[in-house]
């Protein structure tokens, strides 16, 4: 009997969600993405001691300010990661912009163009790519920028329907609404559990793959951050799911029967009016969603605090090199 994974990649693009080169073998994904929390866990892994040593020789080379040099081989290690991915996957590799840099356009837009260079440098084309950027409104005009230099975006830390419209009309290539955290936040707001068919954060996702098809958008609709395997199954026929080893591993293991549940056509029938979005509406109507509004800042702290934790670990083994 065929697996719900295998069932699934009829009808959704799988990219696994992981820094764990050996899983993304495992499971074979098209694409995959990381984050600074997923590399931050890849490079304390003894499998991939000699990608962070690379890293480190290369900076050990460079001139600068201590803080310069650590900051530039945290991105080189990133870069390294995503190389060794494009060679497994067939699709694309996703390569997150610093948090930090989540409410600056210019300097997001510049760190993406030296993320593409990157890979350039190694032979591998930015078509690749794609450039992961909060869904902050700065975040999203970076991404309309980038767009129309040919560099891919996938807007991250996406929790509402007005951040899915503003990176539609922005023409970001994709964007990762995150189902768990959305349900963690009501499950708390709330104190009560959900089944998958009410669960808040598949609702949310529907509600933007409906909008994208009723209106013609082609950006993509990637579902990130689960749970649980009932997530991913009402999710079904999604452009896009993100997934983790672990949920992977489980749906690899079930050979119940898979339903679709998300269909262009049917779910363009029930799009909802267009909605109109500039920057004082985006900021209202984020301000007016305490969970997307606190789900936003949250994940930018998280992610900024692990690129803080990354840093760190990686001027501890510059110093170490040093007093030896």
């Amino acid at each position: 009997m065929t697996s719900k994974l295998d069932q699934l990649k009829t009808m959704t693009v799988v990219v696994a969600d992981t820094g764990d080169i050996e899983s993304i073998r495992a499971f074979r994904p098209t694409d995959c993405t990381t984050n600074p929390t997923l590399i931050l866990k890849a490079a304390q892994m003894p499998a991939y001691a000699e990608i962070l040593e690379e890293a480190l020789a290369w900076g050990r080379r460079q001139g600068g300010s201590r803080e310069a040099v650590v900051a530039a081989i945290g991105d080189r290690l990133a870069v390294n990661f995503g190389a060794e991915l494009t060679r497994i996957v067939p699709g694309r590799v996703s390569t997150e912009v610093d948090a930090d840099l989540s409410f600056d356009t210019a300097r997001t837009v510049d760190k993406a163009r030296a993320i593409i260079a990157a890979y350039e440098a190694r032979g591998i084309g930015r078509e690749r790519i794609l450039v992961k950027i909060a869904s902050t409104w700065e975040g999203i005009r970076a991404a309309e920028i980038l767009q129309r230099e040919g560099i891919d975006c996938n807007l991250t830390l996406l929790f509402s329907l007005v951040q899915a419209v503003a990176a539609a009309e922005a023409n970001a290539f994709l964007i990762s609404p995150f189902v768990g955290r959305i349900l963690d936040w009501y499950a708390k707001a709330e104190g009560r559990g959900y089944e998958p068919e009410e669960d808040p954060g598949v609702l949310s996702v529907r509600r933007i793959y409906a909008y994208y098809k009723r209106h013609g958008h082609k950006t993509v609709v990637m579902g990130a951050s689960f749970r649980s395997t009932g997530e991913i199954e009402a999710l079904a026929g999604c452009d896009r799911l993100t997934i983790a080893p672990s949920l992977l591993e489980a749906l690899s293991r079930d050979t119940t029967r898979l339903e679709r549940k998300l269909d262009p056509i049917v779910a363009a029938q029930a799009g909802g009016e267009r909605i109109a979005v500039d920057e004082a509406g985006f900021r209202f109507a984020l301000n007016e969603d305490a969970m997307a509004t606190e789900k936003l800042a949250e994940g930018i702290r998280m992610f900024a605090k692990d690129l803080r934790t990354l840093r760190g670990m990686i001027a501890e083994k510059l110093e170490a090199v040093v007093a030896a």
